[in-house]
């Protein structure tokens, strides 16, 4: 069984595909034993033919493929739940994380406190336009006020977490941007990791601010419910 599961969704990434999965084998191989976890949301390229083609040649690739496009968090969760590693690594599919901050988290990890089950990336350097950066700047200030999640990047797709931690938190679409409040909310600690962030080498983003902002509103609402309502105790078997 591999120690690390490497989760990756795309939809209509059929030109960052091969590049990225490159740079995962050449940071991973002799560093961890993994798998590489592919979650193809209903490409309307052929993006699940490059997977295909791809994974005769590469051992530690594996594909799923929905049925419908079904949004980034669905894609994740999937792939979580086909995954064969007690810890997972999230990353983009546009290219944007770079896998070689993947080790680093790792490393991360071997020393710090098993209480904490997500090491979140933190973008310091963001390679995006104004506009983006300006939105993101924003949108996490609001949601840290009404949060308090102690988290200064929320969305940045690389990621290392227990994937029994991550099973664990309650499931709704857009959950992958609030990982750090539902990891918090069910008693874990989350740790910030400054990584590398890149330009976009192909395709085009597939968000724009206004329906970020959109949805963000209710998703903020949803998630700071949660938390209100949350109750935890610890247990014990006689």
């Amino acid at each position: 069984m591999p120690e690390l599961s490497v989760v990756v969704p795309v939809f209509n990434e059929r030109d960052n595909i091969a590049p990225l999965v490159g740079e995962i084998l050449a940071a991973l191989r002799g560093v961890a034993d993994f798998e590489i976890v592919y979650i193809d949301d209903a490409s309307r390229d052929d993006s699940l033919t490059v997977l295909a083609q791809l994974k005769a040649n590469t051992p530690e690739l594996r594909v799923i493929a929905h049925a419908t496009q079904s949004g980034q968090s669905t894609a994740i969760r999937n792939g979580v739940k086909a995954a064969r590693g007690a810890w997972i690594a999230t990353l983009d599919g546009d290219g944007q994380n770079d896998p070689a901050d993947i080790p680093k988290l790792l490393a991360m990890r071997a020393t710090s406190d098993t209480a904490i089950k997500l090491f979140a990336g933190w973008r310091v350097q963001r390679k995006d336009s104004g506009s983006k950066r300006w939105a993101s700047k924003w949108a996490n200030a609001i949601r840290s006020r009404l949060l308090h999640d102690d988290t200064p990047d929320t969305g940045c797709g690389i990621k290392l977490f227990e994937r029994a931690a991550f099973l664990d938190l309650p499931y709704f679409d857009h959950m992958h941007r609030y990982l750090p409040a539902l990891m918090q909310r069910a008693g874990w600690q989350v740790r910030s990791v400054p990584v590398n962030h890149r330009a976009r080498g192909a395709g085009v983003s597939k968000y724009n601010n206004l329906n970020r902002a959109l949805v963000g509103i209710s998703d903020l609402r949803g998630v700071a419910w949660l938390i209100r309502r949350s109750r935890r105790t610890e247990t014990r078997e006689l």
